[in-house]
This record gives C-alpha cells, sequence and structure tokens, in this order.
C-alpha cells in the first residue's frame, strides 16, 4: 500500500470540469468530461467537432506524456499540440460556414500562439454584419490589386499570410494605402486574417516546405518555439493535517480565479505534509498572502519559477542534412524549379564553385539572415539578407541563396490550399490569388 500512497496528484480545473488521480508509478487514473448540455446546443456541428478533436488530442497527449510530467493536465493554451486532423467537408456536406467556425479550422491547422511575440496575427478585420463564409481568397500579400481581386470574386474572407496591418493606426485615412485597404475590406464586408509566423513556425509549414525543395533530408529546427504553459510558478511548503490542506486548498483555489490549480502532497511523516502548488502569475501574488496567513506553511515556503518547454518541431527556419547530397548548381535549379522562378540570385560561398557538394542547408523564408546567422551549413536559402549580412556568409564558406522575400513563401499558400480546403464544406470555394505577386522582378 506504500507503494501507491507514495505520490499524489489531484488537479482542479471549474470550467472543464476534469478529474486527475496519478498514483505512483504503474497506477493512474483520468477523468475527463465536458458539460456538453452548457456548450453544445448553441455550437453547430463543426464546433462540436473541434471541441471533441481538441478534447481527444489533450487526453492523448497526457497520457503518452513522460513519467515526470505526467500528473499534470494538459493546459488550456498549449494549442500548438495539433489536434487530429477532420474532414469538415463530411460534417456540412450541405451546410453552410460561419466565420468562427473557418477561424477554429485555421488554429487546428496552425495554432496562432506558434507565432512570434512580436507578429500582428489573426482577425485583423471583422465585419460588423455576420455573413456565412462561400468564397476564401489566399494571397501572400493584401494589395490593392489583391482587393480588386477580392471584391470581384465576391470574397467573404482574405487570408494574407503577410499581415496588412501590423503597426498601431491612430486614424483611417485614404492616403494612407494599408489603412485604404483596411476600409475597403470594412466597407465591403470582407474579413481579413493573417497567419504570417504560426505558418513559419508550425510543423510542416512554410519552413519545412522551403527547405524540402532540396529533397528530402534530416531536419531540425533553428529557433524553437516554447510552449505557452498556464503554469509559471511552483509552491512548495509544508502543512500540519490532512485538516489543515483542504482548507489552506479552499483558499487557494479562491486566489486562482477560475483557473487550473493543481497540487500535490506526500505521505506525511514527523514534519508534517509536504505539498507542492502550480499556479499562473496572476494567482501567484494571492497565493503567496494566503500561504503566509498560516504559521506552518509560511515558515516552510520556497518559490520555484517554472521553465517553459519547447514544441518539438515547431520554430523558426529548418536546417536540414540531406539525404542526398547536390552540387551548388543543382541546389540553385531545384529551387528554381520550386519556387517556380526563373532568376536566382546566388553568392558562392569562399573558396567554393557551382560544384561544390552541399550536404547541409539552413533555410528561413522571407528575411532570415537574424535566424540564419552562426548556422553551420553548406548553404543558406532565404527571401532576403543584406550586403553585408552575404559577405559574412561567403567569409565563412557558406553560399547563399537568395529569391526575394515574398518568392520565398508564396509557394506554400497552394500547399495549404489543400489542407484547407479538405477540413471545408463543399459550401466553400479556396482559391489562390491571381493578382499577388513579389513587387520586384528581374528586367
Amino acid at each position: 500500500m506504500s507503494d501507491i500512497y507514495d505520490y499524489l496528484v489531484i488537479s482542479f480545473c471549474p470550467h472543464r470540469s476534469p478529474l486527475m488521480l496519478t498514483g505512483c508509478r504503474n497506477l493512474s487514473w483520468t477523468f475527463f468530461s465536458l458539460t456538453s448540455r452548457r456548450l453544445w446546443p448553441r455550437q453547430s456541428f463543426t464546433s462540436r467537432a473541434a471541441l471533441c478533436s481538441s478534447a481527444f488530442s489533450s487526453v492523448l497527449h497526457s497520457l503518452s506524456s513522460s513519467t515526470h510530467s505526467h500528473h499534470f493536465l494538459p493546459s488550456t493554451q498549449s494549442s500548438a499540440r495539433l489536434p487530429p486532423s477532420f474532414n469538415f467537408s463530411s460534417a456540412h456536406s450541405s451546410g453552410l460556414m460561419e466565420l468562427k467556425e473557418v477561424l477554429q479550422v485555421l488554429e487546428q491547422l496552425a495554432p496562432l500562439s506558434l507565432a512570434e511575440s512580436w507578429d500582428n496575427v489573426g482577425l485583423l478585420v471583422e465585419p460588423s454584419k455576420p455573413r456565412p463564409v462561400k468564397t476564401i481568397l489566399l494571397t501572400n500579400d493584401l494589395t490593392d490589386a489583391v482587393m480588386e481581386e477580392a471584391v470581384a470574386v465576391s470574397c467573404d474572407l482574405i487570408i494574407s499570410y503577410h499581415p496588412p496591418l501590423f503597426r498601431p493606426i491612430k486614424r483611417l485615412v485614404q492616403k494612407d494605402w494599408k489603412q485604404r485597404l483596411a476600409v475597403r475590406a470594412v466597407e465591403a464586408g470582407i474579413a481579413v486574417f493573417s497567419p504570417h509566423t504560426s505558418w513559419d513556425c508550425v510543423k510542416g509549414g512554410v519552413n519545412d516546405w522551403l527547405v524540402g525543395g532540396l529533397g528530402s533530408g534530416q531536419v531540425s529546427v533553428l529557433s524553437q518555439v516554447l510552449g505557452a504553459a498556464s503554469h509559471s510558478h511552483k509552491l512548495e511548503f509544508t502543512v500540519r493535517s490532512a485538516e489543515e490542506l483542504n482548507m489552506i486548498m479552499e483558499e487557494l483555489k479562491a486566489c486562482d480565479s477560475g483557473t487550473t490549480l493543481q497540487h500535490s502532497g506526500s505521505r506525511p511523516d514527523s514534519s508534517g505534509i509536504h505539498v507542492s502548488v502550480t499556479c499562473c502569475d496572476s494567482a501567484l501574488t494571492p497565493s503567496v498572502q494566503a500561504l503566509l496567513g498560516h504559521s506552518t506553511p509560511s515558515q516552510s515556503l520556497s518559490i520555484v519559477k517554472l521553465e517553459k518547454h519547447p514544441l518539438l518541431g515547431h520554430g523558426q527556419g529548418r536546417r536540414s542534412v540531406l539525404d542526398q547530397p547536390v552540387t551548388v548548381g543543382a541546389a540553385v535549379q531545384k529551387l528554381k524549379s520550386h519556387l517556380g522562378l526563373s532568376h536566382l540570385r546566388l553568392a558562392v560561398g569562399w573558396g567554393q564553385t557551382l560544384e561544390s557538394s552541399v550536404c547541409t542547408v539552413a533555410v528561413c523564408a522571407g528575411s532570415g539572415a537574424s535566424v540564419l546567422n552562426g548556422v553551420k551549413a553548406d548553404l543558406y536559402v532565404t527571401g532576403e539578407m543584406s550586403h553585408h549580412e552575404v559577405l559574412d556568409a561567403v567569409a565563412k564558406g557558406t553560399s547563399v541563396i537568395l529569391s526575394d522575400h515574398s518568392n520565398s513563401e508564396r509557394g506554400y499558400l497552394a500547399v495549404f490550399r489543400e489542407r484547407l480546403a479538405v477540413r471545408l464544406p463543399d459550401s466553400v470555394t479556396v482559391v489562390l490569388s491571381k493578382a499577388d505577386r513579389d513587387p520586384l522582378e528581374v528586367v
């Protein structure tokens, strides 16, 4: 019996009503319930499917986690763990789809939590009068030409890879082209959504597509994304009895403002019951104040800052050790074909030639110098780098291929279109912009 009671964990989450009890070693139980009567009557079949898919993924994750962490319930913010794909065509074979439902699908394909902190991603323009989404236009950049195209095809949602609204604005006037586009979208009742760096970072996203242009290989992430854990601090303290523990836990639950509160307690010994509680940032101060109001916990209290864990496979940039090395010249031809371009810019690394072998390649879509800097590879591939950044790479013997910024990203739209289309009903058409192009061209 002592093995069973060596370690006991209880997790509470008022909103989801889950309860998880984990015993030592092989003794574990997981119970999960959805408050379906409260949630489902107001949601369509798609929303229900998304909820079930997300919940099922969370349960699978908790069961497959390593032994040192499987007493934690999946965080409500760790949406970067992609749920199983769901074919929405079968669910919505004849029905209409609302904007919020499309946004749920987009979140499943590339969680916005993966985006860089400086980025402006998500829904940027929302019409005041909701209407079913029938036509979605994919573009790398939202320009005047693309907006004309969107209006012409009666578009309901524009997915613009680059956010047309990035910096804070104080007015909406016609003389600024980005503000003009925002006003035009509002007037036409067109929603605008931007995924940007969430597509860059997600596993199977823009950067994986880009590095795949040189063939298969052992791919690693250059700059790993860290999980957005809901619990940031661990409080460790001692109580004298189970009664005192129950009283303190009630106080701490009140401090946690309804978010998940997790605690574990060891078997009582001569010094009492040793307790460990994890909490979020907002609950830290009131939780500490509550503990300081009790004699035994206040004397034994220690606070530990929890580190965020990397989300494997997600992050900026990719490095590939090619299964079949190619020459520099062959790499140029492969990328021309992959990107659909007739010209690329090439800087040959010091001591290298067009016949030199490329065994390792590092890529970063867009403007990738900051991500590629210092990475050891035979070849860098990105959209743009400054003159001096190219010189630095070449001096180290690394060749550089530049395609111009959006040319390193645009080809992924066709890939994403297929992934999105199979998750939408037949009533929704997803089209690629014909007016979208890089502003620079070789003449």
